[in-house]
């Protein structure tokens, strides 16, 4: 018999290891090609890498809260990380100095979608599940 909490971590731990590849490949990019890359005046490389170094243990604690069943203090964490994600395509909302190479469109719309997996991992864990309505803890 499976352990559906184990196999629930276990998707959750296979997006966030999806979603830290894809964000760290697209803010490296950003970081090295800013000038490329259509961002607020105010955007420097340093920024962005140090948004990534900040962001990446967000992610990898919501994770660890949620293997112990604190499921709202992973949820909030969870939402907060996808951010890093899900606002990858807000490029898209600046004027473009040069035309974008496809890689950096692809890095764009990767992060995205990996930032909507977890999103979409969160509402299928509250709203369908309703895991967090488990007030043991989880191991």
């Amino acid at each position: 018999m499976i352990n559906t909490s184990r196999f629930r971590q276990t998707i959750l731990l296979a997006v966030i290891t999806l979603n830290l590849i894809s964000t760290w490949l697209h803010y490296i990019d950003n970081a090295l090609f800013l000038s490329q890359y259509p961002v607020p005046a105010w955007f420097t490389s340093v920024g962005v890498i140090s948004t990534v170094i900040v962001m990446t243990p967000v992610g990898l604690l919501e994770y660890w809260f949620y293997t112990k069943g604190m499921f709202w203090l992973a949820y909030f964490l969870l939402v907060l990380y996808s951010i890093t994600s899900i606002s990858s395509p807000v490029h898209y909302l600046f004027s473009m100095v040069a035309p974008m190479s496809l890689k950096m469109h692809s890095l764009i719309w990767l992060d995205g979608f990996m930032g909507l997996l977890l999103i979409g991992f969160l509402l299928w864990s509250s709203f369908v599940l309703k895991e967090w309505r488990s007030i043991q803890s989880v191991n």
